[in-house]
């Protein structure tokens, strides 16, 4: 589970995701790794099958482990200062839990629905708030790259000028300031075994792979 506050931080879509790959164990909500919707190779030559299988077995799975061993010691514990030490293993591998569970449903292979964007509610949006697709995404790639460091590029719908909104975050921290819609993971696991350090490589073949239809149904579901 997350603790109380750290669940009522989060924007609905993004709570969603967290409990779409959780499960109970002696009474409390553990999260779990969830399955990827394609097979590890199924993204090349954009994302290699090597790095998706480290990414999503090993580094996801570290997440989900932290986040457990987290919570765990929390609801173990009535010392105050105990629970306050917690707070920042519970935000860094719970983010990274959220994030990455969210990521893999933000890709679809080239062959199916990756790097499709048809008319529709998403790219109509687009074309209002950024003049076209192109000039998202290069805004987009811009924003990312320039993060130092790690952390995520997003592209979010902030829900109080109703506008979509390229923002970052820092190392794991969740996207809550705005509802993501489309989420980038730039830390060096990623895309390091691909593209060594050139980023610019990395962010503009992703593209090719992003689901606009998963994004889409963000969209939709958060302009409610």
């Amino acid at each position: 589970m997350l603790s109380f506050a750290a669940r009522n931080a989060l924007k609905p879509n993004v709570c969603r995701a967290f409990a779409a790959s959780a499960r109970q164990v002696r009474g409390i909500q553990t999260a779990s790794l969830p399955p990827l919707p394609y097979a590890y190779d199924a993204l090349e030559p954009h994302i290699s099958g090597e790095i998706m299988k480290l990414h999503h077995q090993k580094h996801h799975q570290t997440y989900v482990n932290g986040l457990n061993a987290a919570e765990e010691a929390y609801s173990k514990t009535t010392s105050v200062k105990e629970q306050i030490a917690l707070q920042a293993a519970i935000k860094f591998n719970g983010g990274g839990h959220i994030n990455h569970s969210l990521f893999w449903k933000n890709l679809a292979p080239a062959n199916e629905d990756g790097g499709k964007l048809v008319d529709g509610p998403l790219k109509q949006a687009i074309e209002r708030d950024f003049g076209s697709v192109e000039a998202l995404k290069k805004q987009f790639n811009a924003t990312t790259a320039a993060i130092q460091g790690s952390g995520w590029g997003w592209l979010g719908f902030n829900t109080g000028n109703k506008k979509l909104e390229v923002v970052t975050t820092s190392n794991q921290d969740p996207l809550i300031s705005h509802v993501p819609i489309i989420g980038v993971d730039i830390w060096e696991h990623a895309f390091y075994l691909q593209y060594k350090n050139v980023k610019p490589d990395y962010l503009n073949a992703i593209w090719n792979v992003i689901n606009f239809k998963e994004a889409e149904k963000r969209l939709v579901e958060a302009s409610k």
